[in-house]
C-alpha cells in the first residue's frame, strides 16, 4: 500500500461520514459537489481493493488433492 492510500477500512469508515454529511442536506451545494466528488474516488478506490482480494482468494484456494485450484469466487 502506497504512503497516501488509506486502508478499506479508513475509507469505508470516510465514505460513512460522507453519507451522513450530505444527508443532513445543510452543506452548501459547492461543499456537497466536493464530498460527492470524494466519495465517488473512495467508491471506486474500494472496488479497486475488493477486487484484488478476491483475485488473491481465487488464486488462494485448494482444491481436493490439496494443490491450490482456481475456482469462481463465490
Amino acid at each position: 500500500m502506497k504512503k497516501n492510500e488509506q486502508t478499506f477500512e479508513q475509507s469505508l469508515e470516510r465514505l460513512e461520514q460522507i453519507v451522513r454529511l450530505l444527508e443532513k442536506g445543510d452543506a452548501p451545494l459547492a461543499e456537497s459537489l466536493g464530498l460527492f466528488e470524494e466519495g465517488t474516488a473512495l467508491i471506486r478506490a474500494c472496488s479497486k481493493q475488493l477486487d484484488e482480494a478476491e483475485q488473491k482468494v481465487v488464486q488462494l484456494r485448494k482444491g481436493p488433492d490439496g494443490e491450490p485450484e482456481e475456482l469462481p469466487f463465490e
